[in-house]
């Protein structure tokens, strides 16, 4: 889709598909087999300069966009995306930053990000409180000059890995979401823990763990705009990084359908290859056609993010409702076309359905983007009276 893309956009997809093709495609059975951390691939990324794809230039990046990561976590989802969310998992934690940091902030922190020295992760799911996000119970007490953090941040992508954590945490606990407030944290802050590596159908590779905090004292220059602000934090980072989640399943949706087109031309049954069955011909058509319809809506709502759009909450969740049902589809459908090679683990495709699942569920479940965007839609039409 190089119609759709400037002349510098065309040239980081090139570059993010050579890296994925030569650092990331070649590991990616042996990592999701380890479930280790790939960090060979993320010194690729960062010596490639796309982990400051998305980071203005005067913080060390290469000043693009959410268009430009996205492109790029589709690129590296298409090899693996369970490695690609080292990228995309940083991009999360560090769009508190990017949105809402100040300058000393930014400055501290975006560099080092840009520059891929140090991953970054988002803290805001609990085991209470998932798609329930304001029922969190971490807290941060204000004493002096420092906040004191409490409680346990649960499935947090890069936990372990990164060295900046952005945490929503209760600061006034009459206020309800009111009350909440963003924080940065550095790993190896006292008091600040990890929990053991979670064992997952999918995404193997990326590190998922509790974050645990007990009484952790962080400076008060390390919160976030002002308090009582973390939940608009948290909704503004969302609205962000839903299409870079969007460009995930895109990308694991293309690379499942991959696969399935070559499989298909050199898999011979009754004599021909089965892509000379209309049945194989109409799933492939159906698969290209919805992963295709998927990658405008995400390049769309992208570029509607990166135009300074006053709300686009309802476009972010189309992008990734859309786009993770079709990723789920897409790869069932290669497994399908697979037949019993497709349900082998030496065969790839049955890892990419394990880890389109999971597009589905994070950053907010599907149900949760249908309720956000019947409510827009509710809104937009009572305007209209």
């Amino acid at each position: 889709m190089d119609y759709l893309l400037n002349e510098q956009q065309v040239m980081i997809r090139d570059l993010a598909r050579k890296v994925a093709d030569e650092k990331i495609r070649p590991i990616a059975a042996h990592y999701d087999e380890t479930e280790e951390f790939a960090w060979d691939a993320m010194k690729a990324i960062a010596d490639s300069d796309l982990f400051g794809v998305y980071i203005p230039e005067e913080y060390g990046g290469l000043g693009g966009g959410v268009l430009e990561m996205c492109i790029v976590a589709e690129e590296f989802s298409k090899a693996c995306g369970a490695i690609a969310l080292g990228f995309a998992g940083t991009g999360l934690g560090t769009m508190p930053i990017l949105l809402s940091g100040s300058d000393e902030q930014k400055k501290k922190y975006l560099p080092d990000i840009a520059k891929g020295k140090r991953l970054a992760a988002f803290c805001i799911t609990e085991a209470e409180a998932g798609s329930d996000a304001g029922s969190i119970k971490t807290t941060a007490r204000k004493e002096g000059d420092h906040y004191v953090l409490n409680g346990t941040k649960q499935w947090i992508t890069n936990a372990g890995e990164a060295e900046i954590y952005t945490v929503i945490a209760i600061t006034d606990k009459t206020k309800g979401a009111r009350g909440a407030s963003a924080f940065i944290v550095e790993k190896g802050t006292k008091g600040m823990d990890f929990g053991k590596k979670e064992k997952k159908l999918g995404i193997r590779a990326s590190a998922t763990r509790e974050v645990i905090f007990t009484d952790c004292k962080i400076p008060a220059a390390n919160l976030i705009s002002k308090e009582g602000t973390g939940f608009i934090v948290a909704m503004k980072t969302f609205d962000s990084s839903r299409p870079g989640v969007a460009a995930q399943a895109v990308g694991i949706a293309q690379g499942a359908l991959d696969h399935a087109i070559q499989y298909s031309r050199t898999r011979i049954q009754f004599g021909q290859p089965i892509s000379s069955f209309q049945a194989i011909q109409h799933m492939l058509a159906d698969m290209a056609t919805q992963t295709e319809a998927a990658r405008a809506l995400v390049y769309a709502t992208a570029r509607m993010v990166d135009s300074g759009a006053k709300s686009v909450a309802k476009e972010s969740s189309m992008a990734k409702l859309f786009a993770s049902d079709t990723a789920m589809k897409v790869t069932t459908d290669a497994v399908q076309i697979f037949g019993g090679y497709g349900y082998m683990r030496e065969y790839p495709v049955e890892k990419y359905m394990r880890d389109a699942k999971i597009t589905q569920i994070y950053e907010g479940t599907n149900q949760i983007q249908r309720n956000v965007i019947a409510l827009c839609l509710i809104k937009e039409a009572l305007k209209k009276k």
